[in-house]
C-alpha cells in the first residue's frame, strides 16, 4: 500500500462560497500512479466543508453554481447568517477576549457561528473511491470545498490523502 499527500490552497472571499477542487484531485490521482484505492479530501477549518454534488452550469452573478446557492439558501433556514453579537450563544466574551489577545482577531470576526454549525452539518471530508486509476464520482459528481465563514477573506487549505496501490 502506498500513500500520497497534497495540499490545495484557496483564496476565499468574505462570503459563503464553494470551490470546485475536482480538477486538482483528478490531476493528483493521475500523477500518483495509483490504480485502486481511496482519496480522502479534508478541510482542517471548522467553518468549512467538503461535499460531493453535481455541477450546475448556471451561476449567480458572483459565480456560485445554482445548485450550491440553493444549498446555501436551504441551510440559511437552518442556521441563519450571523449578523450581530448575541444572535447565537457563541462566541462568548471569553472567546472574543482570547481571540483578540492570542491571535489578534477583531471582535466582529467571531460572528461566524452559522459557518461552524453548517460545517458540522455538512461535514469536513469526503472519501472518493479510485478504480482503474480514476476517481469514481459518477457521471455528474464534483468535489467542492465550501468556506461557510462570511466574515472575512482568507487563505484556506484542502488536504488530499491518496491511499492504495
Amino acid at each position: 500500500m502506498v500513500t500520497h499527500r497534497r495540499t490545495i490552497t484557496l483564496e476565499t472571499p468574505a462570503r459563503q462560497e464553494f470551490f470546485d477542487v475536482t480538477p486538482q484531485l483528478l490531476e493528483f490521482i493521475a500523477s500518483s500512479g495509483l490504480t485502486d484505492g481511496i482519496a480522502i479530501v479534508y478541510s482542517p477549518h471548522t467553518s468549512c466543508c467538503v461535499l460531493i454534488q453535481e455541477e450546475s452550469e448556471d451561476t449567480t452573478y458572483y459565480g456560485t453554481q445554482l445548485v450550491l446557492q440553493d444549498t446555501l439558501n436551504v441551510l440559511a433556514k437552518i442556521a441563519p447568517p450571523t449578523r450581530h453579537e448575541g444572535q447565537y450563544l457563541h462566541p462568548g466574551p471569553i472567546h472574543i477576549r482570547n481571540a483578540a489577545e492570542l491571535r489578534g482577531e477583531l471582535p466582529e470576526w467571531g460572528l461566524n457561528t452559522d459557518g461552524h454549525i453548517l460545517s458540522s452539518i455538512l461535514g469536513r471530508s469526503e472519501v472518493v473511491p479510485i478504480a482503474d486509476g480514476a476517481a469514481v464520482l459518477g457521471e455528474f459528481g464534483r468535489v467542492y470545498f465550501g468556506d461557510l465563514d462570511a466574515v472575512r477573506a482568507r487563505t484556506r487549505s484542502v488536504h488530499v490523502q491518496l491511499i492504495g496501490g
